[in-house]
């Protein structure tokens, strides 16, 4: 058995790799480690239920907030993922099978800790003909079932190597939000995320557009990773170009000495002028923050999003 506690077995796939140098995290970064009582129920929540979080296995600085309020990002297909990319603290390698009790554990859960709203997402699972998507429904369903007054955000994977069918599936289960994070910038990508592909992704986010337009779209990318300040804003270009409602962009943090190494530090300032320009460009909601994460505060910024559409439309 596998011990992911132990980097070498965690990360195989970048166990030879040479260490890169951790910078100091400035001020603005550091967060308190999680000691509430709200962090402890949450914890016994999914612990008791079986459930893996992204909270946990990409090690996300705001688990601490986040599980103190009773929020949690469920990870569901398992802690292994396919992919091997050098900026994620997801465990690589070959994942097990499908749990087919999964969706009922996860409504169960969500049920439990009365959720407003939740954030499901999973590894990527390339071993899979759909790649997860019919899992991904099945949640999608039993969630509403258990909990039909809870909003649903799905952060999907990319679905490479699937059938077009297989994002059909997904959105045909009407979650409220279609999360599919682009991650950096594509001058980037051969060096962050090599199993990817950025238009692909960009096309998948237009994809669930085209087969339901009142589906609200979302993406994110982290900076810090060597990108420039032009890229980033021919990212938000290209995100708006496929209708993309949502976007975040949060300051990566390098997990352990093994993986893409810290560029730098992006101050607050660059992030407002980030989010200034996001939504002269359009976008609906914003979050550009050296703390922000995909599913950081995601209820709230839904709420907000929903009547940036209402206001938009005349209809507030």
């Amino acid at each position: 058995m596998r011990d992911l506690k132990i980097p070498g077995e965690r990360h195989p796939e970048k166990a030879h790799r040479p260490d890169q140098e951790q910078p100091k995290k400035p001020s603005w970064i550091r967060v308190k480690a999680p000691t509430s009582a709200g962090y402890r129920q949450t914890r016994d929540i999914l612990k008791e239920n079986r459930l893996v979080t992204v909270c946990e296995e990409a090690g996300c600085p705001n688990v601490g907030e986040c599980w103190s309020q009773g929020h949690a990002t469920m990870m569901i297909m398992g802690e292994i993922c396919t992919r091997g990319c050098t900026f994620c603290n997801v465990a690589t390698g070959k994942p097990q099978t499908l749990d087919a009790f999964e969706p009922g554990r996860v409504a169960h859960a969500v049920q439990t800790l009365g959720l407003n709203h939740v954030v499901i997402t999973s590894v990527d699972r390339d071993d899979l003909e759909d790649g997860g998507a019919e899992h991904f429904a099945q949640t999608i369903r039993a969630v509403r079932h258990r909990s039909p007054g809870t909003t649903i955000e799905v952060l999907t994977p990319d679905f490479l190597k699937c059938a077009p069918s297989a994002v059909e599936k997904v959105v045909e289960a009407r979650p409220d939000v279609f999360n599919h994070n682009l991650e950096t910038v594509p001058g980037l990508y051969p060096a962050v995320r090599p199993g990817a592909r950025y238009f692909h992704s960009l096309r998948l986010l237009q994809r669930v557009k085209e087969l339901d337009p009142t589906m609200f779209t979302k993406s994110g990318i982290m900076v810090g990773l060597g990108e420039d300040g032009q890229s980033v804003r021919q990212v938000m270009d290209d995100m708006r170009s496929a209708d993309v409602d949502f976007l975040t962009i949060g300051q990566y943090l390098q997990p352990t000495p093994k993986h893409h190494r810290v560029d730098r530090f992006v101050t607050p300032e660059e992030f407002a002028a980030y989010e200034k320009a996001a939504y002269g460009k359009g976008f609906l909601m914003v979050s550009a923050t050296p703390l922000t994460r995909s599913s950081y505060h995601a209820g709230d910024d839904f709420a907000r999003m929903r009547d940036a559409r209402l206001a938009k439309l005349g209809r507030a």
